[in-house]
This record gives C-alpha cells, structure tokens and sequence, in this order.
C-alpha cells in the first residue's frame, strides 16, 4: 500500500489532518505567545510540570484543547478528560476517589481537564470543589463562554484565569504550510502543489480556527483529482469550494460585549457604531430592537440636551422599524445611529440623575416648602402655604425662589457643559444663578 493509499484509508478511519496535525508540544503550538511564550508563566509551568488550577478562555478554534494535550503529555501526574457536555456527578466523584488514591498510595497528581467547563451547572461544579481546595485534584478548565458568567464564583477564584485569544489568517496559514510539508502527520507525502492565494484563502475564511483550516486543505486535497503528470494542484477555484463563510456563534457573552462595544461607540466613533450594529444583527442574527434601545438610552445618556434632536432621530427609528421591518428600516436605523454619533456629547443628565439619588440618603425625608404646597382649598393660608410667586408675571417668565427642601437650599444637580445646544442653558443657568435666592416666609 503506498502513502497516498494509506493516507486516504486514515482518512476514512476518521483520523482527520486536524488530528495528526495537532501540535504535542510546545514548541509546535501556534499562537498565544502572551502566555505560552518564551518565559511566560504558563509556559514555565508546563514546563516545570507545576501546572496548577488553571482555566482556560476564549473563543473556538484558539487551541484550549490542544494546550491541555500539551500538559497532559508534559506532566508525571494522571491527566483525565471529561466533556461537561455529558459528565455527571457519579463521574467527577470518581475521578476524584481516584485522585485520592493516587496520591495517598504512589504519590502522583491527578489532573482534571473538564472541556466546555460552561456546561458544568452548578449542582456539579460544586461536587468538584471540596477536591479543588484541598489539593486532591489539578483542575483544568476551558470555556469559550466568559467564565464570570458561568463558573461557580469559588472555583474562579482558586484558579488562574488565561485568556486566549482569537487566532489571526497569519497564524492559519503558518498551520496549513507545516501540514503541506510534513511527511509523517501532514500532507508532504502526496505530490501536491497549493497556489498562494489558495492558502491565503483557506486562511482567511477559517477565521483563526486553525481546524477548520486543516480540514478544508484536507479536502480539497483528496477530491482534487491529480493533473496529467500525478500531481494535484489547489488553485484558488478548488479552495473557494472547499470553505464556505463561517456562521459566527452569537453566545450570551459575546451579545453583551458586541452591545456593549456599540454603545461605548456611539460616544466616539460613528464608523464603529454603525459596523457593531450591522455586524450583530446582519452576522450574528441579534434583534435590532436591542440597539435601538440602547440608542434611545444613549441618546439621554451621552447626548441628552446638547442636541435633543439625537433622541427624535432615535425614537422615529423605532417606529420606522415597527412599522416597515427588516431590512427595509435598515438604513432609517443606521441614520439615526449616525446622528447620535456625530452630535455633541454631555453626560450631564446621568450626573444630575446621580447627584439627586445621592442626596436622598444625606437629607432623609425631604419636606415640601410651604410656598410650594398645595393652596387649592379653605385654610391653606391658615397652614402657611403661601408666598408662591408665579414665574409668568416676572420678566423673562423667572423669578427668584426656592423649589428644594430647606436642607437642599442651594443645591444645583444640573450642571449644564457647553457642548451644543446645552452651552444656551448653561449661559441661562449662569445668569439666574447670578442672583441670591430670597428666603421665603
């Protein structure tokens, strides 16, 4: 049987190039240089075998599973693997005696390595930390969910958290070049040729997902069928039909950052608002109610009287949306995303909102001054509610007097700034407050 026969029967085995390619130790592993290389912490760890309680988070693809492969060969201990997926308690209670007897009889670590950690609910997360605390086990966990969200607060807290970061077209294209030239694991055995612009095709569709990556060169490989003189050549055409777009996953988390990427900004970029909206509802599948919401809120938040036009523009695009749907109301929704933007900004309603809810607790009850009662009936000069002066009979429709509680006397909440059309009622702020306000009887 010659090499590209036994490739193929490994390939109908299920062994898969993503599988043989899959890096044994660290000097294979690609990516994540900010924790596994040279000198990093982790990295020294592994080395030194003094791995400790460590969890593993970012988004699929990164190489969470093959880092814990890398230990697992690297260590002296007992390295288990269990999928949060299926697990149960029962499971995690045997490892764990185990893991007792190991240490107890011959002195040996066991490490745990739970895959998809998120899955874990709490009823079995909280089986796992007695033995956490104690030393009985390593744990070693991986999530691509944010870990705050969905890992018990305790075993958080007594694991070392590394974040892994999303791999870049560069980092897949070394991947796909070391499997074309690799005779044992990898493609090298094969007269194959890969144009260029192939590979920077796979690269780029794979979206750092090294894998995936693998498994299109892998295809397109064994369904190409060889030229004339027995060599298969990937030319760009046969890459284009070997990866399609990848659907991006929407998890919980990465709705709460995209939202909250887009409010943040709407307060300095119009470009970057306009991309996180389009990107979460056109490739993430969100619902556009969910920004303008959030548009609407912004446009009190971050914009509020410096240009109150932001906040017609904002609700005229939610009804536009109720009323006509998507798509259609798309481009009502990116112009008001655009004219919050690119309006003034003042945070000063937010700050008014605050500095009143703080005052709550510095006065306590707050007693309504007499003038400001209501008058509307026999004896309420008898009580004293009186002395009200009625703004529209003074010049400019103002006067002079106070509104707040008696302990509050000459407190200002709102402070207008000078951007936009705020700058005219901070001018007109300044000017009232020019005055001494008369005490009242």
């Amino acid at each position: 049987m010659d090499l590209f026969s036994l490739a193929a029967e490994e390939h109908s085995q299920g062994k898969l190039l993503a599988d043989r390619m899959r890096p044994v130790t660290l000097q294979e592993y690609i990516g994540q240089e900010h924790i596994v290389g040279p000198g990093k912490l982790l990295r020294r760890a592994i080395e030194a075998d003094q791995v400790s309680s460590i969890l593993l988070y970012g988004p699929p693809g990164t190489g969470k599973t093959t880092l814990a492969h890398i230990i697992s060969r690297a260590t002296q201990g007992e390295f288990v693997k269990l999928n949060a997926v299926d697990a149960t308690v029962k499971d995690v209670r045997d490892v764990i005696e185990q893991a007792k007897n190991n240490k107890e009889l011959y002195g040996r670590k066991t490490i745990l390595f739970l895959d998809e950690v998120h899955r874990f609910n709490t009823s079995r997360q909280d089986a796992l930390l007695p033995a956490v605390e104690q030393g009985i086990i390593v744990f070693i966990g991986a999530t691509t969910e944010n870990p705050f969200h969905h890992v018990n607060g305790a075993l958080l807290s007594r694991s070392t958290l590394f974040e892994l970061h999303a791999l870049t077209h560069e980092h897949s294209l070394a991947a796909l070049r070391r499997a074309l030239t690799d005779r044992d694991r990898g493609l090298g055995f094969m007269p194959l040729e890969a144009a260029d612009e192939a590979l920077e095709h796979i690269a780029r569709m794979a979206g750092g997902d090294i894998r995936r990556a693998l498994n299109a060169l892998e295809l397109a490989a064994l369904t190409t069928p060889p030229d004339v003189d027995g060599v298969v050549r990937v030319t760009l055409e046969v890459a284009e039909e070997s990866i399609r777009r990848p659907t991006v996953k929407a998890d919980e988390s990465t709705q709460y950052d995209v939202l909250s990427a887009f409010h943040k900004s709407i307060r300095g970029s119009s470009d970057a608002a306009l991309f996180w909206f389009l990107y979460a509802v056109e490739r993430l599948g969100m619902d556009p109610m969910t920004f303008l919401r959030r548009l609407i809120v912004a446009c009190s938040e971050d914009i509020g009287l410096a240009n109150p036009q932001a906040m017609v523009q904002a609700v005229t695009a939610m009804d536009a949306y109720h009323k006509i749907g998507w798509p259609e109301s798309k481009y009502v929704i990116a112009q008001a995303i655009l004219f919050a933007a690119e309006s003034p900004k003042s945070n000063a309603i937010p700050s008014a909102i605050a500095q009143v809810m703080g005052a709550f607790d510095a006065i306590g009850e707050a007693s309504v001054p007499h003038h400001l009662r209501d008058a509307h009936y026999k004896g309420a000069e008898k009580l004293g509610h009186v002395g009200y002066k009625y703004p529209h009979l003074y010049p400019g429709h103002y006067v002079d007097q106070e509104y707040l509680p008696s302990k509050l006397s000459g407190t200002h909440f709102y402070v207008a700034t000078e951007q936009g059309m705020e700058d005219k009622i901070r001018q007109n702020q300044e000017r009232r407050r020019k005055n001494t306000v008369p005490k009242q009887p």
